[in-house]
C-alpha cells in the first residue's frame, strides 16, 4: 500500500511541472496571471463537484454547511496562493528553483506540523531536511 501511495505522490509531483508549464502558457496567451489561475480553479471545481456529487451526493455538502464553513475556506485560499506562487516562480526564476524552494519549504512546514502534533521525528529526518535545504541553496547559487 505504501508503494502505491508513493507512486501517486511521484505522479502528482511530476504532473505539477506540466500543470505549471501549461498554466504559464495560458498566462502568456491570456495576458493575465489571474485568468490562468481562474482557469485552473474552474476546471478543478467542475471535476471535483461532479465527483463529489456522484460519490457522496448532496449529504456531504449539507454536513459541511452545518460546520465552521469559514475555516474550510482557508484551504482554497492557501491552494490559490500555492498555484499563484508556482506560476510566478516559473515565470521569474524557472521550474528548477521554483520546485526546489516549494519542496524544501513544504518539508520544513511538514516537520513543524509533525512536531506540533507530537509525532516523533528521527535524527535522520532532520539530516535529510538539512540536506534538502542545502540543495536548494546550491540550486539558487547555481543561477549566479
Amino acid at each position: 500500500m505504501i508503494w502505491a501511495t508513493l507512486l501517486l505522490l511521484v505522479v502528482a509531483g511530476s504532473a505539477l511541472v506540466l500543470q505549471n508549464a501549461l498554466m504559464l502558457e495560458a498566462r502568456t496567451v491570456s495576458g493575465s496571471v489571474w485568468v490562468a489561475l481562474w482557469l485552473n480553479s474552474a476546471v478543478g471545481l467542475v471535476v471535483l463537484t461532479v465527483t463529489a456529487l456522484a460519490t457522496d451526493g448532496t449529504e456531504a455538502f449539507a454536513r459541511l454547511a452545518q460546520g465552521w464553513l469559514w475555516v474550510f475556506l482557508l484551504p482554497g485560499l492557501l491552494g490559490t496562493l500555492f498555484v499563484f506562487a508556482s506560476l510566478t516562480g516559473y515565470a521569474r526564476v524557472g521550474a528548477t528553483l521554483t520546485i526546489s524552494a516549494l519542496v524544501a519549504s513544504q518539508v520544513v512546514a511538514g516537520l513543524g506540523f509533525d512536531l506540533w502534533r507530537g509525532t516523533s521525528v528521527a535524527p535522520a529526518q532532520i539530516a535529510g531536511l538539512v540536506l534538502l535545504v542545502a540543495g536548494v541553496a546550491l540550486v539558487f547559487g547555481a543561477r549566479g
